[in-house]
């Protein structure tokens, strides 16, 4: 089975609708609306995993279904598209899948074993290795999918994440500012052990699975500060143990550089507080398991050339679109499953 899928950060989707659900279609969010479906046009997605998705209400008078649905209607996307999405999130953000209905079917299949850690509930995990289990719980419970072609078997489990930012938005001094930066570090590795957890098991129930773990992880390969002070990456524990490589996951993205401005290819960029520079970063990332090939990766980047040091054509040609759109950048791949 050959698909093709994406992600991409949507940068606060939420703000793209009225109280009612309905699609804005006028100022500044209408224009972000259109060029949103724009770059999703472009990359044309089998299955596009949604991070930052609308947001679905206690009372149920919205829901991220129901929206993605109407905003994919409303930009005459794919008419087969059709939007699933997870447990509710603890803010006003949420993630959520939109697939050719045509072609695969998605649902939402969590895992309920207690001793596994459900993700809409509160686990422990060592995050220090001191021996000491300390209390987290996922603010945003990442999305498992189980993922069929139409009229077939189950061909992949998929997760979708959003995990904790690295970001400090409150005013600290440099002390605060540490142990904060320390806390937050902690939790992104707590959720990432959590969402490792359960490829593991997946993996051992079914060696030959194919998994495929992808979202806005906040952090990459690079060794900052922390990642030197703790000796490891939130994505370090994505891909796994070095002790049971078969169950390693692999990135379908080339091993990335730093250079002078950040890291090459990365999907989002951010002001460095410190220096005023601005810094670009790889935090979005597909990641696969080993049975699961992966051909023509696309970085939706118009900032930095792409593979062969050449442009691509179709990045290119949405430029500024690509900028005003979101304040990350896609990731898109083939897939053999």
């Amino acid at each position: 089975m050959i698909i093709r899928i994406a992600v991409y950060n949507m940068e606060w989707m939420k703000d793209l609708f009225n109280q009612d659900g309905s699609v804005k279609t006028e100022g500044s969010d209408g224009e972000r609306s259109a060029e949103l479906a724009q770059v999703v046009k472009a990359m044309d997605p089998d299955i596009l995993g949604i991070v930052e998705g609308p947001d679905t209400t206690v009372s149920g008078t919205k829901s991220t279904t129901k929206q993605v649905n109407a905003w994919a209607k409303h930009h005459g996307l794919n008419p087969s598209y059709k939007t699933v999405h997870g447990f509710i999130s603890g803010g006003q953000q949420e993630l959520c899948a939109l697939y050719k209905s045509d072609k695969v079917t998605l649902s939402h299949k969590p895992t309920r074993a207690i001793s596994k850690n459900p993700f809409d509930e509160a686990f422990l995990v060592d995050t220090t290795d001191t021996l000491i289990k300390e209390h987290y719980k996922h603010y945003r419970p990442p999305l498992e999918l189980s993922l069929k072609p139409v009229g077939g078997d189950e061909a992949a489990r998929i997760i979708i994440a959003h995990t904790k930012s690295k970001g400090i938005f409150d005013r600290v001094d440099m002390a605060r500012f540490v142990q904060v930066s320390e806390r937050n570090r902690k939790k992104l590795f707590a959720e990432c052990l959590s969402i490792r957890e359960r490829v593991d098991q997946w993996l051992i129930e079914q060696p030959n699975r194919h998994v495929i773990v992808m979202g806005d992880i906040n952090d990459g390969f690079g060794m900052d500060f922390y990642e030197r002070r703790f000796a490891r990456s939130a994505v370090d524990f994505l891909l796994g143990d070095v002790w049971h490589p078969e169950r390693i996951l692999k990135h379908v993205l080339p091993q990335p550089r730093l250079g002078k401005y950040g890291w090459t290819p990365s999907t989002s960029r951010f002001t460095d507080k410190g220096t005023g520079d601005t810094v670009n970063v790889l935090i979005d990332h597909i990641l696969i398991s080993q049975r699961v090939k992966a051909k023509d990766y696309i970085v939706w980047n118009p900032y930095f050339d792409h593979k062969d040091d050449t442009k691509n054509a179709k990045v290119d040609a949405l430029g500024r679109t690509l900028k005003t759109a979101s304040d990350h950048f896609p990731v898109s791949v083939v897939l053999e499953i």
